[in-house]
């Protein structure tokens, strides 16, 4: 049986994937769902039927989708790579002039002049090959995730032409016309007129989309867009359109199996990681870890899935954070490290859009929390999260220990396996999750010291007391005697320093040890 509350549809995963793609690309969020509208919009102004529709569609939704392939060189090129995407993609499809004056304009703004003419001198002598090879992969990113996520040969031969222009001037300028795929033309329209309308109404799209007509864009594209007049940006204005877009999906509407589930899962995963080269990998290793440490730790068959499938998504929020950050070798600003905290708030945002996903985006939005409330984004603690969390938030730092880092090199098995134990020593992760994950990592018997020098049956007895159990209740449990129970009650409160069964209670909530298996 799915863990999943409710079955998910592939509009909803893509969606997901759209919102993440419009953080990665320093977007309005759900700018990629209003180009999918439009695109759809302007696909039936001009007659198209379903199964074109339905190209439009995803393609409008997804023509971002390998925006984290060779983020390095955008960021190289401009410094933060966020805050000058939305300007080149705006002016893209423009004039060449334009395009040329913008990214002067937008590489590594409030530099020393100097600096600036050196990037511009580099850009001049190989920077449009850089920017060749990004499109390219970008290109060839997008096509690959859509094949694992099942989209059809036409989607995904969309997606390989996304940066070719109407004039023949675009990247890698392979194609124009009507060598470009329909799709592809149709949702340019819709991406610039979305883009002109979020920063001067239907005017300025208007306008924008007729300059750009014959050179950029598609005429017939804009014509049948300029068409629709007041009816084309209807809706568009509401606080989300998430729910219009998941109703206008034209054509069947499949719904995604547990298989394909695991699929698109997977190509969120790698989207996200491609965003640094030091995180390659990293979301599925995590989601391997954490499903074998849910596994050693007794977990019920559901759990373990959804743990995986948290687990496989858990990054998808550091997207949000520009490139720079995640390669700096040395001590993070106030503000970067705020900026990293915040991507598990992002990771749990983009994912809880989905009513299919819900039931992973708190957990995965919680892999940067610790039991002593030290953690990110909310701050919780011990007993405000499941095991699940838990051993999520241990094969994390496990995982990340063992990668080398832009700060440090990798840490060996043993090295990784000493912080660990620290951190669960120390309050910070718990105790049980710690031990599960480096079972499942290789170490039969990892040496996790337990708080307050308590034994392995004291932490048994005081979990079971802290859910509320009598004595009697916690020794048929345990399978011993009354008064062997009674006199672990009093060793329990002798080493942590309580004498009330709800100062206990706190003790073990605080460190993690009132598990689910406890109740």
């Amino acid at each position: 049986m799915t863990p999943l509350s409710q079955p998910l549809r592939l509009a909803e995963a893509v969606g997901v994937m759209s919102l993440a793609t419009d953080l990665a690309m320093g977007q309005s969020l759900e700018h990629g769902l209003r180009t999918a509208m439009l695109a759809l919009r302007t696909a039936q102004a001009m007659g198209l039927p379903e199964d074109d529709q339905v190209t439009v569609f995803y393609t409008g939704a997804l023509h971002f989708a390998g925006c984290t392939a060779e983020s390095q060189i955008d960021a190289r090129f401009f410094g933060n790579e966020l805050a000058a995407r939305p300007q080149m993609i705006a002016a893209y499809l423009g004039s060449r002039l334009g395009l040329v004056t913008t990214a002067m304009r937008a590489a590594h703004p409030g530099s020393a002049p100097l600096a600036r003419a050196a990037v511009m001198s580099r850009a001049a002598f190989g920077g449009m090959a850089e920017f060749r090879k990004w499109a390219a992969s970008h290109c060839d990113v997008a096509r690959l995730l859509g094949a694992r996520m099942g989209f059809s040969e036409q989607i995904q031969q969309a997606l390989r032409h996304l940066y070719e222009r109407w004039d023949g001037k675009g990247m890698p300028g392979d194609l124009r016309g009507t060598q470009i795929p329909l799709a592809v033309r149709v949702m340019q329209v819709a991406q610039d007129a979305d883009l002109a309308w979020q920063h001067g109404g239907a005017p300025l799209a208007g306008r924008i989309l007729s300059e750009r007509a014959g050179s950029g864009l598609d005429p017939r594209a804009v014509r049948a867009c300029l068409s629709l007049g007041d009816r084309l940006f209807q809706g568009l204005d509401a606080p989300s359109i998430w729910e219009d877009a998941m109703l206008a999906e034209p054509g069947p509407q499949p719904v995604v199996d547990e298989e394909r589930l695991d699929a698109c899962l997977s190509a969120v995963a790698d989207f996200a990681d491609l965003k640094s080269m030091w995180t390659v990998g990293h979301s599925r290793a995590v989601a391997q870890l954490a499903e074998e440490s849910a596994a050693a730790a007794g977990l019920a068959a559901p759990d373990v899935l959804l743990l995986r499938w948290a687990a496989l998504v858990h990054d998808i929020g550091r997207v949000a954070v520009p490139v720079n950050v995640w390669a700096k070798p040395g001590p993070l600003t106030r503000g970067e490290h705020e900026q990293v905290r915040l991507h598990a708030y992002h990771s749990e945002r983009v994912l809880d859009a989905a009513a299919g996903l819900r039931p992973l985006a708190r957990l995965a939005g919680s892999h940067g929390e610790r039991c002593d409330g030290s953690g990110y984004h909310r701050g919780s603690r011990a007993g405000d999260l499941p095991l699940t969390a838990w051993l999520l938030a241990a094969a994390d730092c496990y995982q990340a220990m063992r990668e080398p880092r832009a700060h440090r090199p990798a840490l060996s098995p043993a090295a990784a396996t000493d912080e660990l134990c620290r951190d669960a020593e120390e309050g910070r992760l718990a105790p049980e999750a710690v031990k599960a994950v480096l079972v499942a990592a290789g170490h039969p018997r990892p040496p996790v010291r337990l708080p307050a020098g308590l034994s392995e049956r004291e932490c048994e007895v005081l979990g079971l007391i802290a859910r509320g159990m009598a004595t009697k209740q916690v020794a048929r449990r345990l399978g011993i005697s009354p008064k062997t129970c009674d006199h672990h009650i009093q060793r329990v409160y002798g080493k942590i320093g309580r004498s009330t069964r709800a100062g206990a209670t706190l003790y073990a909530l605080e460190h993690g040890l009132v598990s689910s298996s406890s109740g």
